[in-house]
């Protein structure tokens, strides 16, 4: 086998290939030999990692094996690499998110015209056991919803927010400071992370092929801390969700998304703290089921990457491949207009005879149904919180637009959250 990529989880991959190679070939039936491992710069130093496996040739070295494992990241060369080790007819064991958001269905299918296994376990949640759930255990169920904490860093970002009062800037610096985020954290917080990821588990939950930018997407950064303390009076934690759904309608399309939500305190969801991730999947015959565990991380990835290798190796042992990726259902992504949640609305009003009656009509005239409002005393006027029963997206945001401009009502900016999971 070929390795591609030497950093966090790569260095812990070829850790656990060089000190367990018994153990490994117990599992497989075959011994796993490490050929070769392609760096951008072999002569740097590498403790633990004998120095001539390294190599520069990454192209040569990908047809020298009969199994490929890509995690340097990014979209290109890792593509192209994949490519070709496919067309030489070596299986690939991937860990790249944003490669199979972008080009996934042209990866999904050079694996499957070459016979070979194309795993990526470990590009969804880390060390959690969700792909091949989706792909294999759940495939003869229906799976109407799966949502998850996919991202760890702004969970821990948001844990920290509610657990300890902080600011969204304050909770960033800390989680740097402690690893868990980037120098620059956009794709975590404005969540481009969570969309690639949110891509792949509604593509293999609802066999229809979705990408990246199929995906609805924001992120936390405007997020307050008055926000986090509304939703916990309420009974809610606000976390940053991956939402994939069918609709209801004949035939359903795909709804998915990813943006912070307020969800019920009681929800599994809710307790997933720190870095931790987690996917809540719901199926018509299984019911709902629920994946814990370390999201990202050298070693809980490797673990991740290192199940997929024991299988693909079991394969290429026994003359055999894993099951493809299948998009035979054809199905289409509604727009983020058609989705449908409820909302929790925020507004400041005057503090006269009449106001919550005019702001009431207008929720009505959009045909947004209220659940319930709660109205607290404010030093300018009153504080209007207003929950939604569960409404079209489009419908509640015609809403917010004119309550704005309800001068003789409505005095201060409107905020609003999406309730998931109720």
């Amino acid at each position: 086998m070929a390795l591609l990529g030497c950093g966090v989880v790569g260095s812990q991959v070829a850790r656990l290939l060089l000190e367990s190679p018994d153990d490994l070939q117990a599992r497989v039936g075959r011994p796993i030999e490490l050929v070769g491992i392609g760096v951008r710069h072999p002569d740097a130093e590498r403790p633990g990692i004998d120095p001539g496996l390294l190599t520069g040739d990454c192209e040569s070295l990908v047809t020298r094996a009969d199994i490929v494992v890509e995690v340097i990241g990014g979209l290109e060369p890792a593509r192209a690499l994949i490519r070709r080790a496919i067309d030489h007819g070596a299986s690939v064991v991937t860990a790249n998110k944003a490669l199979l958001a972008a080009h996934g269905p042209e990866l999904y299918q050079a694996a499957q015209r070459a016979g070979v296994d194309l795993y990526f376990e470990a590009a969804v949640a880390g060390a959690i056991p969700i792909v091949r759930p989706l792909r294999e255990s759940l495939v003869g169920d229906e799976i109407t919803t799966v949502m998850g904490v996919v991202n760890g860093t702004t969970n821990y970002i948001l844990d920290q927010m509610t657990t300890d009062g902080l600011s969204f800037s304050a909770a960033l610096a800390q989680a740097q400071e402690l690893g868990y985020a980037e120098a620059d954290p956009t794709a975590d917080v404005e969540g481009y992370d969570a969309a690639a990821k949110a891509s792949i588990l509604a593509s293999l939950a609802f066999h229809t092929e979705i990408a990246g930018d199929d995906v609805h997407r924001e992120g936390i950064t405007t997020l307050t801390a008055e926000d986090i303390a509304a939703a916990s009076r309420l009974g809610y934690v606000v976390k940053l969700l991956a939402v994939a759904t069918l609709t209801e309608e004949e035939p359903p399309r795909v709804s998915v998304r990813v943006h912070p939500a307020m969800v019920p305190s009681d929800h599994p969801l809710a307790s997933v703290r720190g870095a931790y991730n987690a996917v809540f999947v719901e199926s018509r015959n299984a019911g709902h089921l629920m994946f814990l565990g370390p999201g990202a991380g050298g070693a809980p990835t490797a673990s991740a990457v290192m199940g997929d290798l024991v299988t693909v190796g079991r394969n290429r042992a026994r003359g055999t491949h894993g099951p493809a990726m299948t998009a035979y259902t054809n199905r289409s992504v509604a727009p983020i207009g058609d989705a449908r949640t409820s909302y929790y609305i925020s507004l400041m009003v005057q503090d006269s005879p009449g106001v919550l009656a005019r702001v009431a009509s207008v929720f009505g005239k959009h045909g947004v149904s209220i659940a319930a409002v709660r109205q607290t005393p404010a030093a300018d006027g009153a504080m209007l919180g207003i929950m939604t029963h569960a409404a079209r997206e489009a419908e509640v945001q015609d809403t917010v637009s004119e309550l704005k401009t309800v001068s003789s009502a409505v005095i201060g900016r409107i905020r609003q959250l999406r309730v998931e999971g109720q």
